[in-house]
C-alpha cells in the first residue's frame, strides 16, 4: 500500500513538472544569426508563430500586417515570432541571412526572425510539433499563425487564407489583459 501511494505521488509529481515544462516558451531555437535563443524570453507576452515564406503569395499582405502588429503592440507585450520554412512551394529557398536581409529591408521587419525550419512531418521542428498538437492543427501552405498566450498556450491557429488583421482585435484583447494585469501585480 505504501509502495502504490508513492508511485501515485512520484507519477503526479513527473507528470506536473513534464507539465510545466510542456509550453511553447519552454523550447529554444536557432536565430537567423545563428545563435540558439530560449524562447523563454517571450513569456510574459503574446506571440504570434508564424512560418514565412519571401516567394508566396501571401508574402506582401502577410508582412505587412506583422509588421504593423509588431509596431502596434511589440515589443513589451506582443511579439511575431518568424520561422522561414521552404516546404511548400519552395518558396523560401534564400539562405538565413538572406531571408532575414529580405524581411528587414523590404517590409521593416523588427520581430524576431528564426533560422529556416521544417513545420510539418517526420522532420518538423520541435516547436511546430507542439504548436500541431496543440492546436490540432497542422500547416499545409505558407504563413500559418499560430497565437500563444503569456503563459505558453497555444490558443488558436489559421491559414494564411485568414488575414493578419482578423486576427488583430483578438490580439489587442489578449494585449490589454497583459496590461492590466502587470498594472495590477505593480
Amino acid at each position: 500500500m505504501l509502495v502504490r501511494a508513492l508511485v501515485a505521488v512520484l507519477a503526479l509529481v513527473f507528470v506536473r513538472a513534464h507539465a510545466k515544462q510542456r509550453d511553447f516558451y519552454s523550447f529554444k531555437v536557432v536565430n537567423s544569426r545563428g545563435k540558439l535563443v530560449s524562447l523563454e524570453k517571450y513569456r510574459g507576452s503574446i506571440s504570434l508563430a508564424v512560418n514565412v515564406a519571401s516567394e508566396c503569395g501571401y508574402t506582401d499582405d502577410h508582412y505587412r500586417e506583422l509588421q504593423r502588429l509588431q509596431r502596434d503592440f511589440g515589443p513589451a507585450h506582443f511579439n511575431v515570432l518568424a520561422f522561414p520554412c521552404n516546404q511548400f512551394g519552395q518558396q523560401e529557398p534564400g539562405s538565413d541571412r538572406e531571408i532575414d536581409s529580405f524581411a528587414r529591408t523590404t517590409y521593416g521587419a523588427s520581430f524576431p526572425i528564426f533560422s529556416k525550419i521544417a513545420v510539418t512531418g517526420t522532420g518538423a521542428n520541435n516547436v511546430y510539433k507542439y504548436l500541431t498538437e496543440s492546436s490540432g492543427k497542422e500547416p499545409d501552405w505558407n504563413f500559418w499563425k499560430f497565437l500563444v498566450d503569456s503563459g505558453g498556450s497555444v490558443v488558436g491557429a489559421w491559414g494564411p487564407e485568414t488575414s493578419v488583421q482578423e486576427l488583430r482585435p483578438k490580439i489587442q484583447e489578449m494585449v490589454r489583459n497583459v496590461i492590466l494585469r502587470k498594472r495590477v501585480e505593480l
